[in-house]
């Protein structure tokens, strides 16, 4: 199991190595997409909080 999931992570390295390195605007837009969706959950959950303490 263990050999298994180093398997999958070396592989999946090589394929973000792979588009970083084919495709540098495109790579840096879908990060920019996943640092936008975490920006957006964290504030939810600011918001959230905030309404339950009010």
């Amino acid at each position: 199991m263990a050999q298994a999931r180093k398997i999958i992570v070396v592989i999946l390295v090589v394929f973000v190595l792979y588009t970083i390195i084919t495709s540098p605007v495109r790579a840096a837009q879908l990060v920019q997409v996943g640092f936008e969706g975490i920006s957006s959950a964290a504030k939810a959950v600011g918001q959230f909080m905030s309404s339950l303490v009010n």
